[in-house]
Formats: structure tokens, C-alpha cells, sequence
């Protein structure tokens, strides 16, 4: 049966339009951080729409949507300054558990993530293993019916607010050392896990390090076979570098900077010339609606079922790199305004000042997920046999 896309795409906006809160899209247009209680908030609307897993299938909550369907859902949020789904539970775990995970997991886990009951951080990188991770040291022991967790994870975002953790432990020092990986689920609140805030110099708390001292988490909590979540892991990669929300947001993000812009060189009155700001806005629209047609060739890819190739990391270098030059355009149309960043947290009418913070994340856009000297390492080997 061919499936209407026009149709779909009228049916979200109408939907979206009424049902997202004013509170929470004046937030997002306003490029602010978006809270816990606000993703928590839009999930369970959407959720009780039908539409709370976009790319879940059906027999797991989902909507059984196809990927263009995907798309066009991610592209409507984000033109109607709709919050993005919160990705650590539906875009990551979710589907590792869909794909891995015993019938009792599923339906243990994935209800909570569906309703927003359940909010997830990732214990993957280590202060020793980041792009190396297969080189974690991070160890869980089979003790009876449990497994005792000790070790350190690094980065992980939101851990401080999380009420579960998916982490790669060490369950085997003899073999491989991708061999000797699992996957874990583990509640937060368990005793001997300790998470400690890292201070990021946009302002933001969302990094901390946690720890695990003889830390016992249920034996089957443990996702696919022992030995085995490099597998898991890989999965997850794949699905993580090739989300479409980060071209949509891509776009809502040049619409947002566009828009500085203008009120910015109005507010001059002549004084100032901002032409050149204008330029680089072209430039970085050209680039978005580049990403917009890889993005489609992806999906496209995918329907097909061919493979990607480079696919995921140009797409990936790419919105980071544009994300980091709006940011820049920001600072510049606003002025010394945004330096009062921290005036702004404590309650003063600064509303430009949040771009400095936007501006100090996405610096960061280029290592997570990937360093982008990686990613290139990828096209070329990819490319060129290097």
C-alpha cells in the first residue's frame, strides 16, 4: 500500500500545532536549554498520540513508521519549535533492546521509555578508553544472581538526572578485547554508584562522572549474550551517527540565527554593517540543504536497503561544522550582550545571552559521538583505501 507523505505531513502539523504546549516551544525557538520535565512533558503527549517511538515497530509500542515517515516527522518538529524526542531511551536502548533483548526485558524496560518514566544516560567512554573503547576496564563479575560492577565512566550526559544507565562492561579479560564486552542496564539509584558534576564552560550541567564500587546489578539485566555487546554497541553506533533529528535541527537552528540576525541589523539602523554576516548565512544555507539531500539519499539508501558507505560520518561532520559557524554568526550579530551569560541564569531579561552558551556546546559537536578527525579517518579509508 503507498503511503500518502503529503497527507502525513499535513496530519503532524495539524496535530503538533495544538497539542505542543506554548510554554515548551517558546522555549525551543528561543534556542534555550530544554528541561527534564519539558522532554518528559512533550513524550507523554505524543505518546498518548500513538506517536511516542517514531522508529520503533509496532509489536514494541512503536508506530511502525518507515524512515522517510521518520524524516518527515523529525522535520515537522522542529519547523513548529517542538521539543526533539529525548534519544538515550528511544533512539538508543530502545531499539538495542528491540533487537537484543529477552521477551522479559522488553517488557520490563520499554513501557518506561515510552512514557518518559524512565530517563537514561550511557556508560561507554572511560578516562582511559574514548575513541579506543573497546579498551574499557570498567568490570562486572558474575556473583550468584548478580553481576558486581566496578569501574569509572566518563562524559555522561544527563547521569546526575538519569534513572537508568546502559554502560559496556568487562566481563572476560582473557579473550579479545572486543570479546570480553557486555551490555548492562542498570538502575541508578542502586548502592555503591556515586555520579560527580563536571563543570563545562558553557554554564550547562549536563557531564558528570560516575562511579561503581561493588555495585550488584540483577544477572538478567544483562542485554544479548555474555561477551557479546560490542555487537550491541555497534548497533547502537550505527543508529546514533544517523539520526535524522540533527539535519531538522540543523535547519531550525539557521532559522533561529537568520532571525538574530535580522532583528540584530534592523536594531543597527545603519550603523553597522552586517553584509558580511549575511554572506556567511548563505553559505551555511547552502551547506544545510546539503545535508538535507544526503539526508534524503541516506533514507532513500535505507529503503532499499543499500549500503550507506560514508554516508553517517559526512553527515555527522557536516551538521557539526555548520552548528559551530551559526553559533559563531550568533555571537557576532549579537554583540558584547552575550557575554552576560551568567546574568541570565540568575534571573536578569537577557535573552541573547543564551547563544554564548549555544556557542561553547557546539564546540563539543565535533568530538562526541565521533571525533570528526576520526570520522575522516572513516571516508578514508572508505574512499580511498588509505
Amino acid at each position: 500500500m503507498s503511503i500518502d507523505y503529503a497527507g502525513f505531513r499535513r496530519e503532524l502539523e495539524s496535530f503538533v500545532r495544538g497539542a505542543c504546549p506554548p510554554e515548551i516551544r517558546a522555549v525551543v525557538a528561543a534556542g534555550q536549554k530544554i528541561t527534564k520535565r519539558e522532554y518528559q512533558a512533550w513524550q507523554q503527549i505524543l505518546n498518548a498520540q500513538g506517536w511516542g517511538a517514531p522508529s520503533w515497530p509496532r509489536e514494541a509500542g512503536g508506530t511502525g513508521w518507515d524512515i522517510r515517515q521518520r524524516l518527515i516527522f523529525e522535520e515537522v518538529m522542529a519547523e513548529n519549535d517542538c521539543p526533539p524526542l529525548y534519544h538515550h531511551g528511544l533512539g538508543h536502548i530502545g531499539p538495542v533492546i528491540i533487537r537484543f533483548g529477552t521477551p522479559e526485558q522488553k517488557a520490563r524496560f520499554l513501557p518506561r521509555i515510552l512514557d518518559g518514566s524512565d530517563w537514561w544516560c550511557q556508560g561507554y567512554s572511560e578516562p582511559g578508553s574514548g575513541s579506543d573503547l573497546a579498551s574499557l576496564s570498567t568490570s562486572a563479575r558474575l556473583d550468584g544472581d548478580a553481576w558486581v560492577v566496578n569501574g569509572q565512566k566518563i562524559w555522561t550526559s544527563h547521569a546526575h538526572e538519569a534513572s537508568m544507565i546502559y554502560m559496556l562492561v568487562r566481563t572476560s579479560k582473557e579473550a579479545k578485547k572486543q570479546e570480553g564486552i557486555s551490555l548492562l542496564l542498570v538502575p541508578m539509584d542502586t548502592p555503591g554508584i556515586t555520579v560527580r558534576p563536571i563543570q563545562t564552560i558553557d554554564g550547562w550541567h549536563h557531564l558528570n562522572e560516575v562511579f561503581f564500587d561493588e555495585v550488584r546489578v540483577r544477572a538478567d539485566n544483562l542485554v544479548g549474550e555474555v561477551g557479546k555487546g560490542w555487537t550491541c554497541a555497534k548497533f547502537l553506533l550505527e543508529r546514533e551517527r544517523l539520526p535524522p533529528a540533527n539535519v531538522a535541527r540543523l535547519e531550525l537552528m539557521r532559522r533561529q540565527v537568520t532571525q538574530l540576525v535580522e532583528e540584530a541589523s534592523r536594531a543597527a539602523a545603519g550603523l553597522r554593517d552586517f553584509s558580511g554576516l549575511h554572506h556567511k548565512l548563505l553559505l551555511c544555507e547552502a551547506d544545510v540543504k546539503g545535508a538535507r539531500v544526503m539526508m534524503a539519499q541516506a533514507t532513500d539508501d535505507l529503503i532499499h536497503q543499500r549500503p550507506l558507505g560514508v554516508q553517517p560520518s559526512v553527515i555527522k561532520m557536516t551538521c557539526a561544522d555548520v552548528a559551530q559557524r551559526l553559533t559563531t554568526i550568533a555571537l557576532d550579530a549579537v554583540g558584547p550582550d552575550a557575554a552576560h551569560r551568567f546574568l541570565a541564569e540568575a534571573g536578569d531579561d537577557v535573552p541573547d545571552a543564551t547563544w554564548i552558551q549555544n556557542y561553547m556546546f557546539t564546540r563539543a559537536r565535533t568530538i562526541a559521538g565521533g571525533t570528526s578527525e576520526v570520522q575522516r579517518n572513516v571516508v578514508a579509508n572508505e574512499l580511498l583505501g588509505a
